[in-house]
């Protein structure tokens, strides 16, 4: 899975909603509904394998922070789905779950989408209102990789880290604080990393009222996953002391009681001795500057073009905005005159900002022009909307906006670095100071 993740990196507590009353199960109706009605889907052979597809990713028990994905409840066990049957037979028959934003045309393109077919709808739907019968364990699927990494790694869903940074301080807020941009320095030292080294993955652990990390070593961004390169693809983290500056974004509500320390983790893994890099990835971020919505537009719009200069494939793409998002595209003309729609989002939603990673990478040959579109409805009509009476122009704080749209891509030429031998000084970029 080439998962080449972006940039500029966000983290934050997702918008999931717990049900007011879920269902409770004691012992006795957990033995009853072991015995299903006839026809009735029953947990281990049917539900479960769709929820380690789909759900389970976020849906982890507290304190297992999958990268700063974490769900208000876990879906692992027969009993925690049991609980919450009622709620996921709601949330995928609306389509509120499990969550992704390209257009439905897109099936396919992604590997990393989330989408239940009609067929894992009903069944989740047939199961709950068929008394959520648990059927015989013995039908269960293996458990996947990052479960068992997670459990056996102290959270950690890509593995025990290598490398973990963190500030040298936690950061304090006052009552009185809300709305924090300040830049936080992490200082990796010599003993730290004596040699430069390939990234494997990079993995957050986030403390509360965290909104985003940038920069230092990537991070994520809200409803992402953490970022994990291929076998024969990689980036370099460089040897010596230095400080590595994350741009800290903290916000929570204001008020008496309310204050509070916070801390990161950076959990970083290296590539084995003797793995071959063959393509070195790099990246772009398509900012759109100055933009300037209007008080009660509801679907402002903003574009900005970018030529590739060499042949490249391109690896993914993540837009973003804040909350007065509505919908991001990207299209490439390409030098034959040949236009094509690489990726439509619909319904932009601030709170699962995903990466799109292409199944198959998309050769844009040096002279193809993508453009970058954003949308945004500064309208009463938009709920999340801080203040539509206001012109909005780009800025840090949430209530401000953003009109960023990151891709990664790689070279077309194949490099041959053996990890464990020194790494070249003439990389395309040095990674700690890329966007991507």
């Amino acid at each position: 899975m080439r998962a080449v993740l972006p940039a500029v990196s966000v983290l934050f507590a997702l918008a999931l909603t717990a049900p007011a009353t879920a269902q409770r199960a004691n012992s006795s109706t957990l033995a009853s509904a072991a015995a299903p009605a006839t026809g009735t889907p029953t947990f281990y052979a049917d539900v479960l394998p769709i929820l380690q597809q789909n759900c389970q990713a976020c849906h982890q028990p507290e304190g297992k922070n999958m990268g700063g994905m974490v769900a208000p409840f876990p879906l692992l066990t027969y009993e925690d789905a049991r609980r919450y049957a009622g709620s996921m037979a709601r949330a995928v028959g609306t389509g509120r779950m499990p969550p992704w934003s390209a257009a439905a045309w897109h099936k396919g393109t992604f590997e990393n989408e989330r989408i239940l077919e009609e067929d894992e709808k009903a069944t989740i739907v047939a199961w709950a209102t068929g008394g959520a019968p648990a059927g015989d364990p013995a039908a269960a699927p293996p458990t996947p990789d990052f479960v068992v990494a997670v459990a056996n790694s102290d959270g950690w869903s890509l593995g025990e880290p290598d490398l973990i940074l963190s500030f040298a301080e936690p950061y304090c807020m006052s009552d009185d604080d809300q709305d924090i941009y300040v830049n936080l320095p992490v200082q990796l030292t010599a003993e730290q990393l004596p040699a430069d080294r390939w990234l494997s993955s990079v993995e957050y652990r986030n403390g509360p009222a965290i909104h985003h990390i940038l920069g230092g070593v990537g991070g994520l961004v809200p409803g992402a996953e953490p970022r994990a390169y291929d076998q024969g693809y990689g980036r370099v983290l460089r040897a010596g002391t230095r400080n590595l500056i994350f741009n800290m974004h903290f916000n929570k509500e204001p008020g008496p009681g309310t204050a509070l320390c916070t801390n990161i983790q950076a959990g970083i893994r290296f590539k084995p001795e003797g793995e071959v890099i063959t393509h070195v990835t790099d990246g772009e971020d398509l900012y759109i500057r100055p933009i300037q919505i209007p008080a009660g537009a509801s679907s402002y719009s903003a574009s900005r073009e970018y030529a590739f200069e060499d042949d490249v494939e391109i690896l993914s793409f993540l837009p973003h905005m804040h909350l007065r998002g509505k919908a991001a595209q990207y299209e490439i003309t390409y030098p034959d005159g040949r236009h094509e729609t690489l990726l439509h989002v619909p319904k932009y939603d601030f709170n699962w900002q995903h990466t799109y990673r292409f199944a198959k990478p998309v050769f844009a040959p040096k002279g193809s022009v993508l453009r970058f579109t954003l949308w945004w409805d500064n309208s009463e009509n938009n709920p999340n909307n801080p203040d539509p009476s206001v012109d909005v122009e780009w800025g840090l704080p949430t209530y401000a906006e953003m009109s960023q749209g990151y891709m990664s891509f790689q070279y077309l030429d194949e490099v041959h670095h053996v990890v464990g031998e020194p790494i070249p000084s003439n990389l395309r970029r040095a990674p700690e100071n890329e966007s991507n």
